[in-house]
């Protein structure tokens, strides 16, 4: 018995010398594969939990709202102002109590959750139903830091759909019972941009895996608890 340990321990470093290439084609296409299998997996895990027609969208305390850029001037991007219209939408229809804005405020000439804000109220929305995360500088810091910071246990996200999918797993995965709403993309923004942001989106999600199943890294701010009610 031991000389035929002895007989695999040496002839395994001479089959992975004579069979290099093969274990390197094989490690190649496992990388390549591993982005769409994960998306595929979250988008399935995800699929009850994600709504598209706002009639559908159950009841819940609060709309998480996440950033997406702003033009020079300040205003949101038509992306971003969808998803605020989207939590205005739930406010009205009395399927959310409060929103919470988050978003970049990473230096004082860049104020994404303020602009939120405001188009918020222009809207209707009382300033007192809308609290702003000014240190939500991505998908996962946004998650974590409603949950630790605003005390957030339950939500409904707000934004685009091929974004939807990851927001819903991470912030599920960090403890809060989120579903989603998913505002249109695809068929309403031109064809080049989703096609960037779809391809972005393979990549985030391995990141985000690593991220709440490995790494858990903290957010770049924390602070004060500050609740949400």
């Amino acid at each position: 018995m031991l000389n035929c340990y002895a007989q695999i321990e040496t002839m395994l470093p001479k089959w992975l010398i004579l069979h290099w290439r093969l274990l390197l084609v094989l490690s190649v296409i496992c990388g390549l594969l591993t982005p769409f299998v994960l998306n595929l997996y979250i988008n399935l895990i995800t699929q009850t939990r994600r709504y598209t027609e706002i009639a559908d969208v159950p009841d819940k305390p609060v709309a998480i709202v996440f950033g997406a850029g702003l033009w020079a001037d300040g205003t949101p991007t038509p992306m971003l102002a969808d998803r605020i219209q989207g939590a205005i939408d739930l406010y009205k229809l009395g399927r959310v109590e409060k929103i919470l804005m988050t978003g970049d405020n990473g230096t004082p000439e860049y104020n994404e959750v303020v602009a939120m804000q405001l188009y918020a109220i222009d809207q209707g929305v009382p300033a007192n139903d809308i609290r702003l995360d000014y240190a939500g500088f991505s998908t996962y810091e946004s998650c974590y830091r409603a949950r630790e910071i605003f005390g957030i246990e339950t939500a409904v996200l707000i934004t685009q759909q091929y974004h939807l999918p990851r927001a819903v797993y991470i912030c599920n995965r960090l403890g809060i019972d989120a579903i989603g709403f998913g505002t249109p993309d695809w068929g309403k923004f031109r064809d080049d941009s989703m096609r960037f942001y779809t391809r972005r989106e393979l990549l985030a999600v391995v990141k985000a895996v690593v991220q709440v199943h490995i790494l858990r890294p903290k957010p770049t701010f924390l602070g004060p608890f500050e609740g949400m009610y």
